[in-house]
């Protein structure tokens, strides 16, 4: 077991075997640690939505018109604040955390990774050089952030693993055949199909792993709430389903 400090916090580290070249957090502990420190952070308001999804999935438009659904159903005692969907703004929140541009983080967005020569030579020449691990325990804390806040929309980035624990928190998939999917990639990247498919299978695999780097190799089953069927069934049915299950949790 290693440790790694994080400011003055130490986090442990352990070595994930079916992903050995990737060190996973160990962050319900590290999330226990940070509560412990500060009482007022130690709730779970929520609620709190995630959408993860397979390449070719609309999970941004899904995500878009169930925010303003659920808008029109708000209660007068519930939060103040509106429900909102959460992508491109959890990497503008990290970069502000790590007082970076947000392009010196981009790569973790986009699933790819410094390699250790890469990283040993950034760290020497720049000073605002951040680690990747130090840039995904940042993410992780300000997805936390949005979580607690309620009335959130997460896209991917991780989300399920990271608020898996938040009592009201409905975690769903969206998946289709590869087909389908690599018809719509080409479509929107003018990619030949085989490249499509490609492409949606690569990402597929780094999404994957990027949610088990926080969470450890886990059991879709157990992982997510519900799965949503993208090829057969239309977006507006789609939603229905979230705020059918969202009420059965009485989030709303």
């Amino acid at each position: 077991m290693d440790s790694l400090t994080l400011g003055r916090k130490c986090v442990k580290l352990s070595l994930n075997p079916h992903f050995p070249e990737i060190m996973k957090i160990d962050l319900s502990k590290y999330l226990d640690n940070w509560y412990k420190e500060d009482p007022a952070k130690n709730i779970f308001p929520g609620p709190v939505v995630t959408l993860s999804r397979e390449v070719g999935c609309p999970a941004k438009k899904i995500a878009a018109d169930l925010s303003v659904k659920l808008n029109t159903l708000k209660k007068k005692h519930s939060k103040d604040h509106p429900w909102r969907w959460i992508d491109k703004e959890i990497m503008m929140e990290s970069a502000k955390e790590l007082q970076v541009d947000s392009s010196q983080i981009q790569h973790v967005f986009d699933y790819k990774k410094r390699g250790v020569l890469e990283d040993l030579l950034l760290a020497q020449s720049k000073d605002y050089y951040k680690s990747d691990m130090k840039i995904r325990t940042t993410i992780a804390k300000v997805i936390r952030n949005f979580a607690n806040a309620g009335n959130a929309i997460i896209v991917g980035r991780g989300g399920v693993a990271i608020t898996r624990d938040i009592p009201k928190s409905l975690h769903s998939f969206l998946e289709a055949p590869l087909e389908w999917r690599a018809l719509r990639v080409a479509d929107k990247h003018n990619f030949s199909i085989d490249q499509a498919r490609n492409y949606a299978q690569n990402i597929d695999k780094k999404r994957a792993s990027f949610r088990d780097f926080f969470q450890g190799k886990g059991n879709d089953y157990t992982r997510f709430d519900i799965k949503l069927k993208c090829m057969t069934l239309e977006p507006n049915v789609l939603i229905e389903i979230i705020i059918g299950a969202m009420r059965s949790r009485a989030m709303i």
